[in-house]
Parts: C-alpha cells; structure tokens; sequence
C-alpha cells in the first residue's frame, strides 16, 4: 500500500486513525495493538508471505534485547554478537545473496544458479533499527521491555518502509504517555498539513520529472549533449523530492497520532560541504552509520589516516545497505573520496586560518551539489555501461540535439536567413521543463517544511540553524485550509497511477 494511494487515503488512514482513539477512550493497550496490527496489514498489504519474516525478526530481536539485559559479563557480550550476526545473516541472504553468486560467477565463471530471492520491502530499515535496539540494549539505554510497544515501534507504518531508522528511546517513552491516545485538534490539523506538502513534493514534483530521468537512463539510451545534462539534473530533483516527499508524510502521519518522528530530511541541497550534506540528507542512517560502523571503527581517534580509512568503509558499506551491485559501491566510494578530500581541505582552510564569505559559500554549495549530482549517476543507472553512457552524454560524445520546444526560440532566426545546424529531441517538453525548473527553484531558495511548521511541530526543532520565514510561517488559518484544500484536490486527481517511492527498493 502506498501514501500516495486512494486506497490508503480514503480506507486505511481514516479506519485506522479512528480506530485508534476510540480504543485509546478504552484501553491504551488496546489502542496501541490496534495500531500495531494495522501497521502488520499495511506491511502484508504487499506481500503477505514476509509478514512471517517480519514477525520472526521481531520476536527474536525482543527475546535477544530482552536476554542482553539479564545477562553479565562475556555473556553479554556474546549474545549482542550472536543477535547482530543474525540480523546481518538474514540480509545477507534476502538482499545479497545473488549479487555474490554474481560476482563470484563474473569472476571465475563459476556457473553458480541464482537463488532469485525476492527483497522483502523495507528489511534493512526494521533491521537497522533493531540492531540499534540490541546495542542501545547493551549499553544500558533501554528500560522498557513491553512486547505490544516493541512490536509498535519496529512495525509504525509511516516509518517501516523507507525510514527513518530509529532510536528506541526516541519512540517507546512516547507509546507510554497518555496524551497520545487523545484527539488533538492541533496535531491533526498539523499532521494532515505536513501530509499534503508531503504528497505535493511526491505527485506534483518528483512524479512528473521522472520521465526526463528514465529517458536519459534507459539502457543503451546513448542520451545526446542536453538529453544527459536534463536527465541528471532531473534524477537529482525528482530523488530529492521523492524522498524529501516521504519524509514529510512520515512526519505528518505520525503526528495525527500524537508520535513524533525524528527529522530525516533538512535542505541537503543547500549544504556548503559535502560533510553538511550527510548532516542534511537521511539524517537518520547517517546518524546510524555514524554511532554504530563509523565510531567502533576509531572514528578520528586514530589521527587522520585512520580517519580517512574509517570514513571510506563506513561510505562503502553505506553504498553496499543502498543496493546489492557494484554502481552503489562506486557511489558510496565516491562520496567517502568527497569526504576525504573534504576534511582534508576544512583541515587546510583552519591552518591557514582563511576568510570565507560570501562568495567562498555560494561557491562551496555549487561543488558540493555538482558533486553530489554527478554521483547519482551511478546510483540511478542500472549497470556500469549505463552509468558510463551517461557520463559520456554529459560530455557531448553523443551528439548534440535541443529539445524540440527550443525550435519556437530560434524560429526568427529563419526570417534573417540564418538556420540554426542542431537536430531536435522529442525527449523533453515544456511542462517537464517548466516543473524541473521550479523543483531547482525551490529545493535552493525556498523554505523547508520544517521552517514553515516549525513553531507547531517540535521535533523539527533540530535545525541547527533555523531561518524564519514569518510571511509563510504555517497557521491554522483559513487562508492555509484553502491552499492545502487545493493541494490535495490537485494531487488526489493524479493518482491514476500513484508510483512507489525510490528508496522503497532499499
């Protein structure tokens, strides 16, 4: 089931919304294994047969924490090490079996037959979490063990699909207040609005420039000079907007409920470093891969070799948990050079004890983003020989053609007897163009969701630098209830055919 359904939108949300409080009026252990058994459904919803997975990951992660605890000593230590490694195991299986079988037979021609095991939807997101849950265990954070609210928090459906990964001492005190089984006007109201931004960002924005993406990257597409160039740019603004998107509609749903989930998305794009774009972009698997890879590796305690050694396998693995192939290990190498390369100059610009203005910013943010879009290709393209194709396009070894809605441009050109030699694509029209353009626009200058809730919305507190924007700070007025009416109208009529998101396939 997607957010961006009629079946979720008319059915389950409101069924399961009311549900909730009602029980809540009743029992608050009811209401919460109400929610809780809505979010099983909205899980075996695509595929029944990995509920059993699910469900067995669950209980043998709450068993393991629950173990942890009790026991002392290399015991201790012993169980996290078992319970990780079959967690990791079970990944290993679902999600990279067939990548090593294809390694493995691409090197040495082993001829081995694929297991073509189907990826249950969302595993690294429940896993990562709860190996969390097993070391923050281990360290003594968590004191509750309540099966119904455990289940809750690895299974909470606006979260179990695409993230964020989350701490259990940042959910399981909130399934303990009271004021979460009551109806809140002001969280509802709050909830839906961050929803609708959040639906607009997905079916308004990322799904009407998928295509100038798909097309650059179709195999053997060969895309010309302006063809690549576009389709870059609009994968690198319909991800954005995509996972922007559900991040947003996380958010909102959990706050109908009264829950509040922690920031996973803050302006990556307008990041200075590329260090600040890991800070912006999935908050939450950077602050996993930081706690839990980056720091019990020595993090940049063994000076600045070992820093850059630690920072390139903890981008390398973090490329790995994105996709089994080899295009995310290059894209998360890429990003571990960048980051090298990155403190590596901050370390230069301190020693010297530089000025930077203005200027030095607006540069610093144009290469990170340069940088960041020319990574993408390989994270978008399906194989290497895609991703080089692309890469090629971006340099014109493909040709050069303008898009057909530039020939209008260049028309008076004929009336002085001057024709233009370029042929012309199909590949691009004015409406793509025109939505591409305003994506840039506001994914660079606009302001953020959480800038615009963040008076309403604590959680969204997390800004280390908020901006205000009091014109279009968000109000429960009637001025807000007719635009984000609107909105949703606009995007309920274009879900003929709602899409999955992106980063549901990791």
């Amino acid at each position: 089931m997607l957010f961006n359904s009629l079946e979720f939108l008319l059915f389950y949300l409101p069924l399961v919304v009311a549900g909730f409080f009602w029980l809540g009026r009743v029992n608050q252990q009811l209401a919460a294994a109400w929610l809780a058994a809505a979010s099983l459904f909205f899980y075996g919803y695509w595929d029944h047969r990995y509920l059993l997975l699910l469900g067995g990951s669950i209980a043998f992660n709450f068993f393991a924490g629950y173990g942890i605890s009790r026991a002392s000593g290399a015991v201790r230590k012993q169980l996290l090490g078992f319970a990780i490694a079959v967690n990791l195991l079970a990944i290993a299986y679902y999600k990279y079996a067939d990548f090593f079988i294809l390694t493995v037979n691409a090197a040495s021609d082993a001829g081995i037959p694929l297991l073509n095991v189907a990826l249950p939807i969302g595993i690294s997101f429940f896993t990562f979490t709860q190996i969390a849950f097993l070391v923050d265990t281990y360290q003594g954070k968590v004191q509750e063990y309540r099966f119904v609210h455990y289940v809750l928090f690895v299974t909470y459906f606006p979260h179990l699909i695409a993230g964020p990964v989350l701490h259990h001492r940042e959910m399981m005190p909130q399934f303990a207040e009271s004021r979460i089984y009551r109806a809140s006007a002001l969280s509802i109201a709050v909830g839906i609005s961050i929803f609708a931004v959040g639906l607009a960002k997905k079916v308004l924005i990322a799904d009407n420039i998928a295509p100038l993406a798909n097309h650059a990257f179709e195999p053997n597409a060969s895309p010309q000079l302006l063809d690549a160039w576009l389709g870059v740019l609009a994968y690198t603004f319909q991800l954005y907007f995509d996972f922007s998107g559900y991040s947003d509609m996380a958010i909102g749903l959990s706050r109908m409920f009264g829950i509040r989930l922690p920031l996973n998305f803050n302006s990556p794009y307008k990041a200075e470093s590329i260090s600040e774009f890991w800070r912006r972009w999935h908050m939450s698997l950077s602050r996993f891969l930081r706690d839990y890879l980056y720091v019990p590796l020595g993090g940049n305690r063994s000076g600045p070799v070992g820093r850059y050694r630690n920072l390139m396998i903890t981008m390398l693995l973090g490329g790995l948990w994105h996709g089994a192939g080899w295009t995310f290990v290059v894209w998360g190498a890429l990003h571990g050079v960048y980051l090298v390369i990155n403190h590596s100059w901050q370390a230069l610009v301190r020693r010297l004890n530089w000025r930077t203005g203005n200027a030095y910013r607006w540069s610093a943010r144009c290469l990170t983003f340069a940088a960041v879009a020319f990574a993408w290709v390989f994270f978008r393209a399906v194989d290497f020989t895609t991703a080089i194709s692309v890469i090629k396009g971006l340099g014109g070894a493909h040709g050069v053609l303008l898009p057909e809605v530039a020939r209008t441009l260049v028309a008076p050109l004929g009336a002085l007897g001057l024709q233009p030699s370029f042929g012309w694509s199909r590949s691009f029209d004015a409406f793509g163009l025109a939505v591409l353009a305003t994506a840039m626009l506001l994914a660079f200058f606009a302001p953020n969701t959480q800038e615009i809730f963040r008076r309403f919305e604590p959680c969204l507190e997390q800004l280390s630098e908020p901006r205000d924007w009091p014109w279009l700070a968000w109000m429960p007025s009637r001025l807000w209830s007719i635009g984000l009416a609107v909105m949703l109208c606009a995007c309920i009529l274009s879900l003929n055919r709602p899409s999955n998101f992106l980063y549901f396939q990791f």
